[in-house]
């Protein structure tokens, strides 16, 4: 499957680049975007070719927050036929609840999770492409966008208590802190935003539910149409590169975020000639190298992580899928940071 998103992903890109100098049509020509498609919000691009474009344009323009440059101004409507069920939601547990249920419709990469710990939650936020790897850009725009919605939503009364990344700081924190507005912190465990139980209870000033109920009969005939098309193997994977580091990939935890019993799970994987291990497996081949680059995590850490109650059995596994040890990975790319 190749992952889709609306064009709208890529609004105020136009206006980003040209202001740090950029042609953004020499740009989007370079990665095979006609740059009229960006005209209709409507239109679907390849996800990795929107990735793409971010990494080129933030690299080529020396700046490290081009993604969230472009998150700084988006509203509501920019999440096209999505938006007015989201606006007239109760509250803002609600809305983003319907994002989880709706995100296949805006971009297929898109994954999130809401986590209740104690009095916080934990708005855990991932962008999953097919080929290309982790994007700086693309988790900054996603993370960007999902905070200024939290604010347009409760009217500017919005005030999460930490916004987290796993790639490194950028040299100027000035842009983070204007538009998150909180604690930062860099080489976590998550991308996501953290906030209280409290503060996602809180109520819409704009919510309707009669005018909810309408949208929401209309996007549901687009949800399932959509259904048909998506790869269930990419959208269980998703599921589980969010889960993972969590500790809870579990097929039992997987089956119930997708709405079904562990049976008809294994049968659907079966189906496309595959196993839910299989695809734990082809996740933490990915997400391994993730926190192996990260130095501030131990081995020991990366192999709970990664779902390992021992660090033997982790190395054991990464030798057996690398043919080198975890350490000796580390030691060779100790420069390498993303």
């Amino acid at each position: 499957m190749v992952p889709l998103a609306h064009t709208a992903v890529l609004k105020n890109y136009f206006d980003v680049s040209q202001r740090l100098d950029l042609n953004p049509y020499h740009l989007l020509s370079n990665v095979g975007i006609y740059p009229a498609l960006l005209n209709d919000s409507k239109q679907r691009i390849p996800v990795d070719t929107a990735i793409s474009l971010l990494e080129q344009s933030a690299q080529i323009s020396g700046c490290e927050v081009f993604g969230l440059h472009m998150a700084e101004q988006r509203q509501i409507a920019d999440f096209g036929e999505l938006s007015l069920l989201l606006s007239y939601q109760h509250t803002l547990r609600d809305a983003l609840q319907t994002i989880v249920r709706y995100r296949n419709l805006i971009n297929n990469a898109l994954e999130m999770y809401l986590e209740e710990i104690g009095n916080t939650v934990i708005i855990r936020i991932e962008v999953i492409s097919e080929f290309s790897g982790y994007s700086r850009q693309a988790i900054e725009l996603a993370l960007g966008i999902t905070h200024r919605f939290c604010e347009a939503l409760l009217s500017q009364k919005w005030h999460p208590l930490s916004v987290h990344f796993t790639h490194n700081a950028p040299q100027d924190l000035a842009v983070h802190q204007r538009i998150f507005g909180c604690a930062l912190e860099f080489g976590s465990e998550f991308n996501g935003i953290v906030c209280t139980i409290a503060e996602l209870d809180k109520t819409n000033p704009q919510a309707n539910t009669a005018m909810a109920d309408h949208a929401q009969r209309y996007l549901d005939i687009d949800l399932l149409q959509n259904d048909n098309e998506s790869s269930i193997i990419f959208d269980i994977r998703k599921s589980i590169y969010l889960l993972l580091p969590m500790g809870r990939a579990t097929i039992v935890q997987v089956a119930h975020t997708h709405g079904v019993n562990v049976r008809t799970l294994q049968r659907r994987l079966e189906t496309f000639q595959t196993s839910f291990s299989t695809l734990i497996n082809d996740v933490r081949r990915v997400l391994v190298f993730r926190y192996l680059k990260n130095q501030n995590y131990s081995l020991g850490q990366v192999s709970d992580i990664l779902g390992y109650s021992m660090p033997s059995s982790f190395t054991r596994w990464f030798i057996g899928q690398f043919g080198i040890s975890p350490l000796a990975w580390r030691n060779d790319n100790k420069n390498s940071v993303h």
